[in-house]
């Protein structure tokens, strides 16, 4: 059978998703249509660490895990030469988004330069995300023994946010997704997103405001 890929098409989704929203609030905030004092910075600023955190380490599992994989399945099926450039060039700016965010705890004119590289980094992502699906996706599903995406998947769960990581799977998996999800990972997971999911929902009202 082909690898399922339910996984990691939830996981791209809600790392542009999330980068996106955070790129509209700073704008909002830059422009004044939104305030922000001392809590709710620090509130944002976790959450865009926490973010810029979990996109470096998917990056490092698809460059030290995922390549290796698809290069050994599919050898000239595929060029992996301009997806890994897309991560040496998103890479440095997602360290620049956390030492803004890291200013804008104290400093909220900082807010000006946040709010512009989180735009830019959500335009990348999103450019790299779909070449990266539009290329590879296929290559994975006709190569990639299911043996071999498990040791993708495994390394992407370790060293992973699971109290940040999983409550967003929840928020960004469709109905039917989710169902698929719980199916697959049995009641463990159900557990886990009940256990999470208060958190992060105060968390994302706080952050993003009321209507999140």
């Amino acid at each position: 059978m082909a690898p399922n890929l339910l996984g990691i098409r939830i996981t791209h989704r809600a790392m542009r998703g999330d980068t996106r929203r955070l790129a509209v609030l700073m704008n909002d905030l830059v422009a004044g249509r939104q305030d922000a004092g001392p809590a709710r910075r620090e509130a944002i600023s976790t959450f865009v660490t926490r973010l810029c955190a979990g996109i470096h380490h998917h990056h490092r599992a698809e460059d030290d895990v995922l390549w290796p994989v698809i290069v050994r399945s599919a050898g000239a099926e595929v060029d992996l030469s301009d997806l890994t450039d897309d991560h040496a060039q998103l890479d440095p700016l997602l360290d620049e988004v956390v030492r803004d965010a890291d200013a804008f705890r104290g400093d909220p004119p900082a807010a000006i330069r946040l709010a512009k590289n989180l735009a830019t980094l959500a335009d990348l992502l999103d450019e790299h995300i779909e070449e990266e699906e539009r290329l590879l996706f296929p290559v994975i599903t006709a190569y990639v023994s299911e043996e071999d995406w498990q040791q993708v998947e495994d390394a992407v769960r370790k060293g992973g946010d699971i109290g940040f990581d999983l409550p967003r799977i929840g928020q960004y998996a469709r109905a039917e997704e989710l169902a698929e999800l719980r199916r697959l990972a049995g009641p463990v997971l159900a557990l886990l997103l009940t256990l999470t999911r208060r958190g992060h929902r105060r968390r994302q009202r706080f952050v993003f405001g009321a209507a999140a």
